[in-house]
């Protein structure tokens, strides 16, 4: 019962957190005018992509949800904290859960990664001329950033953590040694990848906060019940975030929300040695990524012959006709199903 409290009143208290920030939020986010200053088509030049874009909608609403979830977070840990520090007694010590082999590190690579996230969405809202148009040169620099982050977290994992291994469901442990740095690095750009899929109202939130909804049950079965608090309250806050993101949206998560959840989702994943069910429990994800790789191979292998009419794989439903809210609704149905059977596996591997 203490453990099951522990986790729901922090997402509890993170959502009404989330709920009363988004007002203030939002008023800030129309009154600094922050979306984009440059449609997408602009860059893609596809008819197929202008077809089915609402380009009115994307330079007319903020991009910068993302602040919603984790400001929340850092909020609750805060009043978390000051309550335990200033009032300490028993319920908020056993509420508190910021730890050093558990949450400490997620925690950090959320703020880290949202940050970076934050200052590329203000490149493209607050961006002059070639800075504003989201340049291929600018997506190197980010990716150089993000890798850099990789490289630290995975050397937090190796050299503070001691965890070198790679856990492989019916199998066992295997040891990667210093390999395990490589490996994190690609796994978390992998999922990083996947941040495309927020380009429908309602669609990343919903898909998201069924990943780290089955990471705070997978975290709880495993015992690490400050994680799975972490994990509830991450949930809590795109919880909050979803209420407004719903069709119409007020606002779109942007790369602070998509950037943070990405890169602190690859961290929970090796935390709980989940990596190898990664694909399964964040299908969604992993769908959208592979959509886009299959997508280039294809027009770089076989002369410009596409396998989707666009990609990633949300905007092909899109293009054969499939209204945003069927698209955003059967995406939900599939993220719980697949963040549910990731859970049956983990508990039966």
């Amino acid at each position: 019962m203490t453990n099951a409290l522990k986790i729901f009143l922090p997402a509890t208290i993170t959502f009404i957190v989330g709920l009363l920030l988004t007002p203030v939020a939002t008023h800030y986010f129309y009154k600094y005018k922050m979306w984009r200053k440059a449609s997408r088509i602009d860059n893609l030049g596809q008819k197929v992509f202008s077809k089915i874009h609402d380009e009115q909608s994307e330079l007319s609403t903020p991009r910068t949800g993302g602040m919603i979830i984790w400001l929340s977070v850092i909020i609750t840990i805060f009043i978390l904290g000051f309550w335990n520090f200033f009032f300490p007694n028993t319920i908020s010590n056993k509420l508190y859960f910021i730890s050093r082999n558990q949450t400490l590190l997620p925690l950090f690579t959320l703020i880290m990664a949202s940050l970076i996230g934050l200052a590329d969405d203000f490149l493209q809202i607050f961006g002059k001329g070639f800075w504003a148009t989201d340049p291929i040169k600018l997506r190197y620099i980010k990716i150089s950033i993000i890798l850099i982050l990789g490289l630290s977290i995975s050397w937090w994992f190796f050299a503070k953590l001691g965890i070198s291994d790679l856990y492989i469901p019916w199998y066992g442990f295997i040891h990667l040694g210093y390999l395990f740095i490589p490996f994190f690095i690609i796994t978390m750009l992998a999922v990083w990848s996947s941040s495309v899929i927020d380009g429908v109202d309602g669609l990343s939130g919903g898909v998201l906060a069924s990943i780290f909804m089955a990471y705070t049950l997978i975290s709880f079965f495993n015992n690490q019940i400050d994680l799975a608090a972490f994990c509830a309250v991450v949930t809590g806050g795109i919880l909050a975030f979803l209420w407004f993101n719903i069709p119409p949206a007020r606002f779109y998560m942007g790369e602070t929300g998509m950037i943070g959840l990405t890169v602190t989702l690859s961290t929970v994943a090796f935390l709980t040695d989940t990596v190898l069910l990664l694909p399964i429990i964040a299908f969604p994800l992993f769908a959208t990524s592979l959509s886009n790789v299959i997508q280039m191979t294809s027009r770089k292998l076989r002369n410009g012959k596409k396998v989707f009419l666009f990609a990633p794989l949300h905007h092909h439903f899109e293009a054969l006709g499939w209204s945003k809210y069927k698209v955003t609704m059967r995406y939900w149905i599939v993220s719980i199903i697949t963040a549910l059977i990731g859970v049956v596996l983990f508990i039966v591997s």
